[in-house]
């Protein structure tokens, strides 16, 4: 039996529960083909059934959800099953199970939190906020993994004075801060006007990197080793180059 869901933690630990006792059940919240005479089973997020299946979960493994929640924001195409063999994991072993890396169900899974949590890491360091003209901070971004919210903290303790928007273009949608509150949004698009002071920022920063960059000892691989080349068109040192 196929299970679809939509994506969400609760419809998720909703066909967890439906779908345990089938050793064969596979879950996914995107398209994939059907064999001939393959069940189907388009699951509705049930909050009864899913709190039911979250206490049960929890009560093996407190940290489990919030492993199951780093899974779900992963990129990979295979995250679904990932994750429900991890929990199914939990279940079988009736306790926690990150530590026991021989086992492939496990394997998978903590290397999948640990590419979420890596990405995470490197946006602290690779995020480029533009000034518009109200004054608030701008900045694009096109992760890999659902990650736009796990920046808040961060940005929001470094630049408690100003608002911000963090907008994934890939996923439409936008963390923000608003100089109070965090919140997370549908932004499908943005027209930003940048600031007098910003352009003049960016000209200067484009003019230091070309200073510093010295074309005979250009080290290309490992510069796209510390710094992958799908991150560069929202870095000024980078657009337009």
């Amino acid at each position: 039996m196929i299970y679809f869901y939509d994506g969400t933690q609760t419809s998720f630990l909703t066909a967890f529960l439906l779908a345990y006792g089938d050793a064969d059940a596979v879950l996914t919240s995107g398209s994939m083909q059907l064999a001939l005479g393959e069940e189907t089973r388009f699951v509705k997020a049930d909050p009864a059934r899913a709190k039911k299946a979250e206490k049960r979960l929890l009560a093996l493994d407190a940290g489990c959800m919030e492993d199951l929640s780093t899974l779900l924001r992963s990129g990979d195409c295979d995250r679904d099953m990932v994750a429900m063999n991890y929990m199914r994991r939990i279940a079988e072993q009736g306790g926690p199970v990150r530590n026991m890396l021989a086992d492939d169900a496990v394997l998978a899974a903590v290397e999948c939190m640990r590419r979420v949590s890596f990405e995470v890491h490197r946006f602290h360091g690779f995020l480029r906020f533009m000034e518009s003209e109200s004054g608030a901070l701008y900045a694009p971004i096109s992760p890999d993994n659902d990650i736009a919210d796990l920046l808040l903290p961060h940005f929001r303790k470094r630049l408690p004075a100003y608002p911000f928007v963090i907008h994934d273009v890939r996923r439409k949608k936008a963390a923000v801060y608003d100089g109070v509150n965090t919140f997370v949004a549908p932004l499908e698009r943005a027209e930003v006007v940048l600031s007098a002071d910003e352009t003049a920022w960016q000209a200067l920063w484009k003019n230091y990197y070309r200073s510093v960059n010295i074309p005979s000892r250009e080290r290309l691989k490992q510069m796209r080793g510390y710094m992958p080349v799908r991150y560069w068109k929202f870095m000024p040192e980078f657009r337009g180059e």
